[in-house]
């Protein structure tokens, strides 16, 4: 029997977490083929921080090297860039002309991340933060230069900015909201959060507003400028101001996009049956996912429904984050702001560097917001999931899992981005 064809569109984690699933559950149902925009194998691409901080190499985050590919009987195309798709003769083609014909197609095109549209954007310097070539210029940038502003103070900025300050940089944090990671800290927590990073040396602006990005005369940016007039030296800018979906290839595709490639359940495109997304460029349920866990679950049911198995459905996932900066433990996940019909337990030690903020609704926990002290982050995790009564343990429920006794708990989350 001639085996089906499905192509691969974006060697990233999520595309080939997917390729995973399905070895395991139909090893032989497909030739597989797999087009990769950057010159690498599959990395972790979350990995990218202790990389550019000097804790790991290069080497030591590729998820499935070139061997892999050969021993799956995978054909790669590595460093060859999808720029368009005939969906009517289904095939798939590479910006230097490769073309490969599919029966299922699986398009993991990831984000893109957000540029401030501010002038001198376009000057020698002035970079994102997401992939190999991004953390090689940063690396190579704090060999020869001292000053680096990072416009973004959320999860990717800050392991940016403690990268860089660990390579010798001297760095100021710009960030346009009141507190740090608004997204995943009160600002409590957030506070004791820039505390810790300014006793390391880093420097910030909070509530400050980007004007223009200044060159000097051999086109390197060489400050910014804020709208009330201030300036910072700059040799090196790293916008990490959030991502957006990839959908360029999508929409000339003619795929329905709305923040997103929009997908059903069982992760197909709502336009073509034949075309699976994964990944930040899907949108479920008006959501795309920018963290690691809820990526691994789309790959698991996209492989269910490419093994033709077809049980698998994907409902959304609960999100939970950490921080990969030494030595500085912070965690939150659910509805840790808490609002209307929630209660709050809250237990503050600035001195110690601790603070537990636990969000219960109707008996249920719903959120946490830890800072200084995670250990229990995971059993938390687990309840908030669940989403089961804890109102037998509610006075013991701040002392954590040990002291609370077994209410659950499911284990270890998966790592999130």
């Amino acid at each position: 029997m001639k085996k089906m064809k499905l192509v691969l569109i974006g060697n990233g984690m999520a595309g080939v977490r997917t390729l995973e699933e399905l070895l395991k559950i139909a090893p032989g149902l497909y030739d597989i083929t797999v087009f990769g925009a950057e010159p690498h194998p599959n990395y972790n691409r979350i990995m990218l921080s202790p990389v550019l901080a000097g804790e790991q190499t290069l080497d030591e985050i590729v998820l499935n090297g070139w061997d892999w590919y050969r021993d799956h009987g995978i054909a790669v195309h590595a460093g060859k860039k999808v720029v368009e798709v005939d969906r009517v003769k289904r095939i798939v083609r590479a910006d230097d002309g490769t073309e490969a014909a599919y029966d299922r197609l699986l398009v993991c095109t990831g984000s893109t991340p957000f540029m401030l549209p501010v002038p001198g954007k376009d000057l020698e310097g002035v970079i994102a933060y997401r992939d190999i070539a991004d953390t090689d210029c940063m690396i190579e940038t704090a060999r020869t230069h001292r000053h680096a502003v990072v416009i973004g103070g959320g999860l990717l900025g800050l392991e940016a900015a403690n990268g860089l300050m660990r390579r010798g940089m001297e760095v100021t944090v710009v960030h346009v909201m009141p507190w740090l990671m608004e997204r995943q800290l009160d600002e409590a927590a957030a506070r004791l959060l820039q505390q810790s990073l300014e006793e390391r040396g880093l420097k910030f602006r909070m509530g400050a507003q980007t004007q223009e990005l200044v060159g000097g005369e051999h086109g390197r940016v060489t400050a910014i400028r804020f709208k009330d007039g201030s300036e910072v030296r700059a040799d090196l800018v790293v916008m990490a101001v959030g991502i957006r979906p990839n959908v360029e290839l999508a929409e000339r595709m003619r795929l329905h996009c709305h923040r997103g490639i929009v997908v059903t359940d069982t992760l197909q495109t709502v336009t073509d049956a034949r075309i699976y997304a994964v990944g930040e460029c899907a949108a479920h349920r008006g959501i795309a996912y920018g963290l690691v866990a809820p990526l691994f679950e789309q790959a698991k049911v996209a492989a269910n429904h490419l093994a033709q198995f077809g049980i698998g459905r994907y409902q959304g996932s609960l999100t939970s984050t950490k921080l990969k900066v030494t030595g500085i433990d912070l965690f939150s996940a659910g509805e840790f702001m808490g609002g209307e019909g929630t209660e709050e337990i809250v237990m503050s030690d600035p001195f110690g560097g601790v603070y537990k903020k636990l969000v219960l609704k109707d008996d249920k926990l719903v959120g946490a917001c830890l800072y200084g002290d995670t250990v229990d982050g995971s059993w938390y995790y687990a309840l908030v999931r669940e989403g089961r009564s804890v109102q037998e343990i509610r006075d013991r429920l701040m002392f954590g899992e040990a002291l609370a006794g077994d209410a659950g708990g499911e284990g270890e989350p998966k790592a999130a981005a």
